[in-house]
C-alpha cells in the first residue's frame, strides 16, 4: 500500500538470492465499510477508518495507477480489495496487468450474503457462487474468500460426481 514498497522488498529478496520469492502487492486496497465484520472478530482497537493510507471509492483511475507502479516495480501478482463493490477496477486491472491477478472477497461481503441466507431472503450457495463467479467473471485469477473450502467442495463434487 505504500508507494515504492514493492521495490524495496523486491531488491531486498532478490539481493539476498530470493529472486524466486514471489511478491503479492495490495495495489488497489480501497476504503470500505464492508471491512467492519474482519475488525469486530479480531477485536481491532481501530477507531474510525484508514481512509488517509486507503484509497478513495470514488477513484477508480488510482487503483489502475498503483497496479501500474507496483507492476513496474516488480509485483509477481497484484490485487484488487474488496472484490465486489469493485469490479469496474478489478476488471481494468485484469486487462492491463501482465501478472496474474487476485481479489479480496472480504468479510462484509461475506456477511452480507450469509445473513441474508440465515434470514431465508436468498438461496446460500446460488449466491455464494454468483458471487464469486462474477470476481472471476471480472478477471481475477486467484479469489481470496471464506468460502474457498467449502467452494472447493461443491466444485470437486460437480466435477467427480461427489466421489473422495
Amino acid at each position: 500500500m505504500m508507494d515504492g514498497q514493492v521495490g524495496v522488498i523486491r531488491e531486498a529478496l532478490d539481493t539476498a538470492g530470493y529472486s524466486d520469492v514471489g511478491i503479492l502487492a495490495y495495489s488497489a486496497k480501497y476504503a470500505s465499510a464492508f471491512y467492519g465484520p474482519f475488525r469486530e472478530a479480531v477485536d481491532s482497537a481501530l477507531q474510525g477508518d484508514r481512509r488517509t493510507y486507503q484509497m478513495d471509492a470514488g477513484n477508480a483511475r488510482e487503483g489502475l495507477r498503483e497496479a501500474d507502479l507496483d507492476l513496474a516495480e516488480g509485483a509477481d501478482m497484484v490485487m484488487v480489495k474488496p472484490a465486489g463493490s469493485y469490479l469496474d477496477v478489478l476488471a481494468a486491472v485484469a486487462e492491463m496487468s501482465p501478472v496474474p491477478v487476485a481479489a479480496y472477497q472480504v468479510s462484509g461481503e461475506y456477511a452480507m450474503i450469509e445473513a441474508a441466507a440465515a434470514n431465508g431472503w436468498i438461496d446460500r450457495r446460488a449466491a455464494i457462487s454468483e458471487s464469486v463467479l462474477g470476481i472471476r467473471r471480472a478477471g481475477a485469477d486467484v479469489i481470496l474468500t471464506y468460502w474457498a473450502v467449502e467452494l472447493a467442495g461443491w466444485l470437486h463434487d460437480e466435477t467427480f460426481g461427489g466421489a473422495r
